[in-house]
């Protein structure tokens, strides 16, 4: 299959002035709403008035028919045209009415437009529309040269085209256009004539479009009401800077001018009488059809505007009424529970962040000082000694002096060997200094630094002064690099 051709499949199947082509009731749909909406220029039309109308035709075409051409009622019709999936008439009820009201679509204008231009014409002009096209070229050219010279050439030219034809006609060489050049001028002004008119109303369904997806899209919004209001009023502005937006209220304000309305009227009037012209009825009014319909086009715009505000305003007072019911139901909770027992009630909630431990938070590896054993000048001893010294041993509680290091280390990231002995002075003399040296703990980080010595002094049992002088001893928390910092005894305090 070639582009063109699903393109063509694609439109055509969702096109409802072409499912409007294809059904059996076409004449019947076309007659009669064209009729009303199209011939006369109705907008807008009670649903008993339209009803009335289509018995009356429904009366006329069954005359004499056996069985009965249309035998559906009027509004069973009516009703089924208004349907979405058929799309050829838009049932609605005005603001303050609970009678419904009817109005042609934009698929219908189109289906009854292209059905009448399948006629035979017995004159068909093509002199006006070609001086249209030049004119509407030289226009764009005109307006968009931005060398003032060249602006100034063609005004001239212009110019020099009056003069001459001012003398022209000072000499009495008047050039009139003939009768076939009047029909055909003629015959182009009712076919734009028409087609502005169907165009209001394809203007009018794009707006009730726009509507309808800012009203979806208000409805299943998530976000906050500020954004929603960027979002509608951009999407508002969107459509009133569009080139249909813009174009459209140039029209109007055109159409509001006293003086143009006069000058249109004037001119209208003089053309229609004109001997060559069969006058179209249709046309004697048709620039106050223009007004009505543009009057109608923003009436309706000024209605969505209104609704979609009550919409909005809606959708605030629900949410606030809702917010309102909640407190409402927890302070009636609190009231209920108030003289229960609560003291259990609980629930258990994870932690609420990782714990984040970095490779580069843990310590480099530093190796101990080697010592070297010079064993050459050791001599047998048989002196006996007293073994008693080793039969007595001493137990230490690890556990109670790790407790006692741990218990420093939260409070401060670092802590020496001086500050414990100082907190927790040695109960049971060199095992215990000892024993803080070999401390092995999963919380406690023991460092010795090699190149700062230092003395530690306490008291033994017979309350002789006892001296060790070894490598400064620290503890940390696991994860801490301490080896850099400076230490003279004092605290330091962890670096946050």
């Amino acid at each position: 299959m070639t582009p063109l051709h699903d393109d063509l499949e694609a439109t055509l199947r969702a096109s409802a002035a072409w499912r409007l082509l294809r059904t059996d009731h076409a004449p019947l749909i076309l007659g009669f709403l064209g009729q009303v909406f199209v011939e006369e220029n109705v907008r807008t039309i009670a649903g008993s008035d339209l009803t009335s109308r289509l018995d009356d035709l429904l009366y006329v075409l069954n005359e004499g028919q056996t069985p009965p051409r249309y035998p559906r009622p009027p509004a069973g019709y009516l009703d089924e045209w208004a349907m979405p999936e058929k799309g050829w008439l838009r049932k609605y009820y005005p603001q303050g009415s609970d009678e419904p009201h009817f109005d042609a679509t934009p698929a219908l204008e189109k289906a009854f437009g292209f059905v009448r231009s399948l006629r035979s014409r017995s004159f068909i002009g093509t002199q006006s529309r070609l001086n249209t096209i030049v004119e509407l070229l030289r226009q764009m050219a005109f307006g968009a040269e931005e060398d003032p010279e060249v602006r100034l050439a063609e005004l001239h030219r212009r110019r020099d085209l009056i003069d001459r034809e001012i003398a022209e006609v000072k000499r009495g060489n008047v050039a009139m256009l003939d009768d076939a050049a009047q029909r055909d001028r003629y015959q182009q002004l009712s076919a734009m004539a028409s087609e502005l008119l169907s165009d209001f109303r394809e203007v009018e369904a794009n707006f009730r479009a726009l509507d309808r997806q800012l009203r979806e899209q208000i409805a299943g919004w998530e976000g906050s009401k500020a954004d929603l209001l960027d979002e509608v009023i951009g999407d508002r502005n969107a459509i009133a800077e569009s080139d249909q937006g813009r174009s459209f209220h140039a029209f109007y304000d055109f159409l509001l001018s006293a003086e143009r309305q006069q000058e249109f009227t004037d001119l209208l009037g003089q053309v229609q009488s004109l001997p060559s012209i069969e006058p179209d009825p249709r046309l004697r009014h048709v620039h106050y059809d223009w007004l009505d319909a543009g009057e109608r086009t923003q009436s309706t715009v000024r209605l969505l505007s209104e609704q979609l505000r009550r919409f909005l305003d809606d959708q605030v007072w629900l949410e606030n009424r809702r917010v309102v019911e909640i407190l409402r139901a927890i302070e009636q909770h609190a009231i209920a529970l108030r003289e229960q027992d609560l003291s259990g009630l609980g629930m258990t909630l994870d932690a609420s962040a990782p714990t984040v431990v970095l490779p580069l938070e843990r310590p480099l590896y530093q190796p101990r000082a080697s010592l070297t054993l010079d064993s050459a000048l050791v001599a047998d001893d048989d002196r006996e000694l007293d073994a008693t010294a080793l039969l007595d041993q001493v137990f230490v509680d690890t556990e109670r002096l790790a407790g006692q290091v741990r218990h420093l280390v939260r409070q401060d990231a670092v802590v020496g060997l001086t500050e414990v002995l100082v907190a927790h002075p040695l109960e049971q003399g060199l095992a215990e200094f000892v024993a803080y040296l070999s401390l092995s703990d999963v919380d406690l980080a023991v460092v010795f630094d090699e190149s700062n010595p230092q003395e530690y002094q306490w008291s033994d049992e017979t309350g002789r002064q006892v001296v060790a002088r070894i490598p400064r001893v620290t503890f940390a928390r696991p994860g801490r690099v301490i080896d850099a910092l400076p230490y003279d005894g004092s605290t330091h305090k962890d670096p946050q």
